[in-house]
């Protein structure tokens, strides 16, 4: 398999100059002659470059904001807001790289093997905690909602040490990418490229071990635990005619539907590709180019999850608002007035022990 594949819809087209997959050389007789290669127009490459600054600078202000936000109201702080506060730090830290994979969409990778590795690094931590922490939340909602009576302190003191496994574990799974990541030439052109370049007669398994890793750990367990315990707290919120709690389903909901919609779609095709590649479905090139476009296209969905984290998590959540007043109001860029108008007109109530500060 020396050649890249072309592929007759649109969608090839969009994004068939980065369709770069593992190992190019690792089954050289999977197809009976080279494909054709079609680049995408410099119209739609500088487009999508755009769409990742966008998401960049909305992820940057947003979960500034978080971290603004849960940092001041150290007092206030739940288990929850430890979780938020960590979710928001490895979307900024994510978000930092986001213009250089712009230039990559546009251009080509211009930034050297250490930046390769260390971005690559950067986006599997990212793709690694924000789906654990997801996954950590909804257990805490569990927790909070339908074990309402439990005090949060009996949790503090473990949280803390869970925030900082998830950051290790996480770290431990992108290692692969400092190992395989590497620049080079892609297939039949000269512009170089940042992706794995895994060569040798382990490639296969290699291939396998890089992607049912993050699909388990990244996708597929958190999955089952946020189904299980959103689909049990929304049961006993049925239950409840508390306004405030009613409100906190529709959280829920958009916590389990957005993060569907941003991942799901990715790891679809993430999976379509390790049965092709692995032989358990036949490889042409059409349906070579069609997954490798899928990849493409469906990576840009997973990116934008980075900024809809503080829409989800904060800007819904009435508390968090209320909290931004305090602090606009501290800082005198607001008049306690707007702060009071704000706690009527939205019946906010403080008095919620076991719920986040920001949620």
């Amino acid at each position: 398999m020396g050649d890249t594949y072309t592929f007759d819809g649109d969608l090839s087209v969009l994004f068939e100059k980065f369709n770069f997959t593992y190992d190019y050389t690792a089954n050289p007789s999977s197809v009976s002659e080279p494909c054709r290669t079609e680049n995408a127009s410099p119209v739609i490459r500088y487009f999508v470059a755009l769409l990742y600054c966008l998401v960049c600078i909305v992820s940057l202000v947003g979960n500034s904001l978080v971290v603004l936000v849960v940092t001041y109201n150290k007092g206030n702080r739940s288990v929850t807001d430890v979780y938020l506060l960590n979710l928001a730090i490895a979307d900024l830290l994510f978000a930092l790289t986001l213009p250089i994979w712009a230039v990559f969409r546009a251009h080509e990778w211009i930034f050297g093997t250490v930046m390769c590795k260390l971005t690559s690094v950067l986006k599997e931590v990212n793709f690694y905690s924000g789906i654990l922490l997801l996954a950590f939340i909804s257990i805490d909602r569990y927790l909070a909602i339908v074990y309402a009576t439990r005090q949060a302190t009996e949790k503090r003191h473990w949280v803390k040490f869970v925030c900082v496994g998830i950051w290790v574990f996480s770290l431990l799974l992108s290692l692969p990418m400092i190992a395989y990541r590497e620049v080079f030439p892609a297939p039949n052109s000269s512009q170089m490229v940042c992706y794995e370049n895994i060569r040798g007669n382990e490639t296969t398994k290699w291939r396998v071990v890089l992607r049912i890793l993050p699909q388990t750990f990244g996708f597929l367990v958190p999955l089952v635990i946020m189904l299980f315990c959103y689909g049990v707290t929304v049961h006993r919120l049925f239950q409840t005619k508390n306004s405030q709690k009613k409100k906190a389903m529709k959280v829920i909901l958009a916590v389990v539907l957005v993060f569907l919609f941003c991942w799901l779609p990715y790891n679809i095709s993430l999976l379509a590709d390790t049965l092709l590649r692995t032989g358990v479905i036949a490889e042409t090139c059409g349906r070579r180019s069609a997954i490798d476009a899928a990849l493409s296209g469906t990576e840009i969905l997973g990116f934008s999850h980075s900024c809809m984290n503080p829409i989800i998590y904060a800007f819904i959540g009435q508390k968090f608002r209320n909290n931004f007043l305090k602090i606009l109001v501290a800082r005198g860029l607001i008049s306690k007035e707007i702060l009071m108008r704000y706690r009527k007109g939205s019946s906010f109530s403080s008095t919620s022990g076991n719920t986040s500060t920001t949620l």
